[in-house]
């Protein structure tokens, strides 16, 4: 299924506890790969066909095997063999020097899963000669001793993204702040001071997606300065968004009741964030048919 004429992969995730696997899942999960966790061996075969099975719905799969599977694990190397032959599947293997693997579950103060009686270092020896073979035939091997999180998220988006794939998703958000600030708002922009068209008899009933009420609030002066400006500063943010690998962003934008200003704001910002390369935007307008 990697790189096979139907578009699907299954992607397998092993390696090193402690090397980065859970962060690699949730990175996959970020670019759009349905990821199983702590998945046996035996259910590789299973789930390859389940794929071929689904057609469009789960192109891409990334399945997370490691030594958790207690026996089940001992058949990995053989399961992975048979697939690879079969141009199936890719492997990626985490490993880490075992002074940083030391290092890592300190700090977490959680045993490592091969340690019994014995030592953390007990374990993470255990562990590699168990991981051996399997880390001869990965097809990626990544040593995560120098990396953060973030660097090692993309590293994986690199590897794994693919061009198509969005690198920031933006969700662009209209309020109004008589009804209390959007709790998951990354960052907020204050349009209150606009002339109000609330005030403005005509456009009163209508709200910010009504031309006539959008065209009122653009005109406005200043307007054009400040989303010319704002723009170019969420492109900074982007950009910084993306180096430090958040691929999640909500911009909140708020007028006193989130039904004119910031909803015509929202939409002509959303309009050119589009414009912005690697960026997918949505927009929601939280307050609008309020009261």
């Amino acid at each position: 299924m990697s790189d096979g004429d139907d578009g699907r992969e299954l992607l397998v995730v092993t390696g090193m506890s402690g090397a980065g696997r859970s962060t690699v899942a949730n990175a996959l999960e970020d670019l759009g790969w349905y990821v199983v966790d702590n998945l046996p061996p035996q259910m590789l075969r299973p789930l390859v066909d389940l794929g071929a099975h689904t057609g469009e719905a789960i192109p891409k799969i990334a399945a997370v095997v490691d030594v958790r599977g207690g026996r089940l694990f001992e058949d990995a190397q053989a399961s992975v063999a048979e697939l690879q032959s079969a141009g199936s599947a890719r492997v990626v293997f985490l490993d880490a020097s075992d002074d940083a693997l030391v290092r890592r579950f300190e700090q977490v103060r959680r045993p490592h899963p091969l340690q019994g009686d014995g030592t953390l270092l007990d374990g993470i020896v255990a562990e590699r000669g168990r991981m051996t073979g399997l880390r001869e035939q990965s097809d990626v091997v990544i040593d995560t001793s120098q990396l953060n999180v973030h660097q090692l998220a993309t590293r994986v988006a690199e590897l794994f993204g693919g061009e198509s794939t969005p690198r920031v998703k933006l969700t662009v958000m209209s309020f109004g702040f008589k009804y209390g600030l959007p709790a998951d708002a990354d960052m907020v922009a204050d349009m209150r001071f606009l002339p109000n068209p609330f005030w403005v008899g005509e456009l009163a009933p209508l709200t910010g997606l009504d031309a006539r009420v959008s065209d009122y609030v653009l005109a406005q002066e200043g307007v054009d300065e400040f989303v010319t400006h704002y723009v170019a500063a969420l492109a900074v943010v982007v950009d910084g968004y993306r180096r430090e690998n958040k691929r999640h962003a909500t911009i909140a934008v708020g007028c006193t009741g989130g039904k004119h200003r910031s909803v015509a704001i929202v939409e002509e910002v959303a309009r050119r964030l589009r414009e912005l390369p690697g960026v997918s935007v949505a927009v929601r307008h939280r307050d609008l048919g309020r009261e």
